[in-house]
């Protein structure tokens, strides 16, 4: 006959069943017990040794997310003695790192590749942008690989990034320690792609999206001003009667659910007042040079924005590309570059990309914060080695670039190298847990470093290994 037993009923090697319960459930959460174990000791291990070059450097990082895929042939990895067909139109440029070449239209960024680190080889081994982009912002291959469109859903739940960091961090500030602007990122019929929120983490701790178009100076957010009939006389008279009613209520004051609505409540303050929060979306505040060094676009101004959320304590912001709607704009004015490829990084997405990336880095440098701020220029997969009949260039996840600047990064380090086609590596390749497992090295945590969700079931930052390469 099978028994169950109370909770604490010990074991014979003295564990208690709802520990042993415990642990064996873990397993459902893609840890074993030995993993676990292992996880537990390498963190524990790394409290007591050195971490190494960069770690804890950066306090920030800003995600500069060209989703729809940056196409590694005309940006990080040219191809230069390629056929016409592989190499495509464009040259390359002479960049201040000596040796480094990169693609002819990022004129701007090629004169700062001293304060950049290049990964050649970054691999992820699918081609559709959801299931790609989920193991980009999660560390984690998407179930299964090549689903296009794919929804968030279990098993592909895992926490992206800014969520993790929300975790790491327990927010008490004014703002959220994560925030993606100006929208989420969708496949065509606004379908949000999966490891954009906090997944099996829970929702409390999701980055914050804000919807907004910084070039006009709208940010669609609910609550972010007050009503009409309330003025500001009229709301510290709430926020003082809601502190009362705190006072009062101070016994109720260790439950999670109580200290979080208080953290909310100012968060939410903070945004209506006139306070650091608040001040850090009026663009107002900044001259029309630097505004126009940004560029006018919804991108531009939003990696402006991302600038002064870092500057109010804002631990990660993810800035995602946004579709153009413009006459003559072939691909929805995006990177997912089907047809027409070299006419639309001629026309806008290169001299947009390279003005805006070199403004972030020079003003982040300029302002003494590029040291503490990590800058990563992000996408979720490169682009074919050949043109398409439509003269495009398709998905392409076994090879691909993205860039690193700043916040414990060594400048004028580049890390892989790709085939006479840029297709597949044959030295240095990185998966995406590898890159994740950097980035939280720079802000100081290692990656084994737990997270729980909301059962208490452990989960490491990261499964990848630190790229001490370019630290």
């Amino acid at each position: 006959m099978f028994s169950i037993y109370g909770d604490n009923t010990q074991l014979c090697d003295g564990m208690t069943r709802r520990e042993m319960m415990r642990l064996g459930g873990l397993s459902l959460g893609g840890l074993s017990l030995a993993s676990l174990l292992k996880n537990r000791s390498l963190a524990a291990n790394s409290q007591q040794v050195s971490q190494g070059p960069g770690f804890g450097k950066a306090k920030s990082v800003i995600l500069f997310g060209l989703v729809g895929g940056i196409p590694q042939h005309e940006t990080w990895d040219p191809k230069p003695d390629a056929p016409e067909e592989i190499r495509g139109e464009f040259g390359v440029t002479a960049t201040k790192t000596p040796g480094l070449m990169v693609g002819e239209l990022m004129p701007k960024v090629a004169q700062l590749t001293d304060k950049i680190a290049v990964l050649r080889a970054m691999v992820t081994r699918d081609n559709s942008h959801s299931s790609s982009g989920y193991q980009m912002l999660t560390g984690i291959e998407h179930q299964p690989l090549n689903r296009e469109s794919a929804l968030p859903a279990p098993p592909n739940n895992h926490p992206t990034m800014g969520a993790m960091v929300r975790a790491l961090k327990n927010d008490t500030g004014q703002l959220p320690s994560a925030i993606t602007i100006p929208e989420h990122i969708w496949n065509d019929g606004n379908k949000p792609w999966p490891g954009q929120d906090a997944g099996l983490l829970g929702r409390r701790h999701d980055p914050w999206l804000i919807k907004c178009y910084p070039h006009e100076d709208r940010f669609d957010v609910p609550g972010m001003t007050l009503p009409e009939d309330i003025s500001a006389e009229r709301l510290d008279g709430r926020q003082g009667l809601l502190k009362q009613i705190g006072q009062r209520t101070a016994a109720f004051g260790q439950s999670q659910a109580i200290q979080n609505y208080d953290v909310y409540a100012q968060q939410a303050y903070g945004l209506l007042g006139g306070t650091t929060a608040g001040n850090a979306f009026s663009l107002a505040k900044e001259n029309d040079k630097t505004r126009d060094r940004y560029g006018r676009t919804r991108f531009g101004q939003s990696c402006l924005l991302a600038r002064r959320l870092v500057e109010a304590g804002v631990s990660l912001v993810q800035i995602n590309w946004t579709r153009i709607k413009k006459d003559n704009y072939e691909n929805q004015g995006g990177w997912d570059t089907h047809k027409k490829h070299s006419f639309s990084l001629k026309q806008h997405l290169l001299p947009s990309m390279d003005q805006t990336f070199s403004a972030l880095v020079e003003d982040l440098d300029q302002r003494g914060l590029l040291d503490e701020t990590l800058v990563v220029m992000f996408t979720e997969f490169g682009h074919t080695p050949k043109f398409n009949k439509n003269a495009g260039r398709d998905h392409w996840g076994s090879a691909f670039s993205i860039a690193l600047a700043g916040g414990g990064v060594q400048g004028g380090s580049v890390v892989g190298k790709t085939d006479k086609q840029a297709a597949f590596p044959i030295d240095g390749a990185v998966r995406p847990r590898d890159f994740i497992a950097t980035v939280f090295h720079l802000l100081g945590y290692a990656p084994h470093t737990e997270i729980y969700d909301p059962f208490n079931r452990p989960l490491p930052i990261s499964r990848g290994r630190v790229l001490h390469e370019i630290l």
